[in-house]
């Protein structure tokens, strides 16, 4: 019974370690070993939660210990992954000095994924659903979209680095929105309830096959989406 009660937390354990190797790989240009970790720490946060309703092994602990991985995993882990690839395209802007300074911006998405969180903690409205974007899924679009651009990044930097600030910002402040979007969790494998989570499925699958690692950036994009236009109760 006394470890049973600690195997949520091992497995919380288990995806900051991961956040802490993507964030490794990604300080060294390795972006596809940090998306690699990324989606290792997003199964592992998937799974503590499944373990912890399945134990019963619910504790305040286990909530605090959640968030803070996801910080590192799903937060600091993309926010060093955009960093990296703004420092690669910055070099030659012609703003001297002043270009060492760019890549700081992407410290815009921990900054928002920590308030993002916060947020999470102390909304009681988000048991079944969530407001705004998840940081998890926030992570992967950067990861995904970052490694699959990287060829791009000198065909012309000034393009590359101002659509990647704005994006980033645009996206950062998804994440403290208040759209309403859909949780993956399934209370059945009806399709009626599930529509939105079953073409998300299928959808993801056809777009790795298509486009491979951007095909992660277009599912979480497709996420969006669906979440926007609901499926009408009938």
């Amino acid at each position: 019974m006394r470890i049973r009660k600690h195997i949520p937390n091992a497995i919380t354990c288990l995806s900051l370690l991961s956040g802490c190797v993507a964030s490794v790989m990604a300080f060294e240009g390795e972006l596809l070993w940090a998306l690699t970790w990324i989606v290792i720490a997003a199964v592992f946060d998937f799974c503590d939660g499944f373990a912890a309703r399945l134990l019963k092994a619910y504790s305040p602990m286990g909530k605090e210990l959640d968030s803070l991985s996801d910080m590192v995993s799903f937060g600091v882990a993309p926010g060093i992954v955009v960093f990296w690839l703004l420092k690669e395209a910055s070099f030659s802007l012609p703003f001297g000095a002043m270009n060492a300074y760019i890549p700081f911006w992407a410290f815009v998405i921990p900054l928002f994924s920590g308030l993002r969180l916060a947020k999470f903690n102390i909304d009681e409205r988000q048991t079944t659903s969530f407001i705004g974007l998840p940081v998890p899924a926030h992570a992967l679009l950067w990861a995904s979209a970052g490694y699959a651009f990287l060829p791009f990044i000198h065909a012309n930097e000034p393009l590359f680095v101002g659509v990647t600030m704005m994006l980033t910002l645009i996206t950062s402040l998804l994440l403290v929105s208040e759209i309403p979007m859909f949780s993956l969790k399934v209370k059945s494998l009806a399709w009626r309830g599930n529509e939105r989570r079953y073409i998300l499925l299928a959808c993801a699958i056809v777009f790795v096959l298509l486009w491979g690692v951007l095909g992660i950036a277009g599912t979480i994009l497709l996420y969006i989406i669906l979440s926007l236009f609901p499926f009408k109760k009938v």
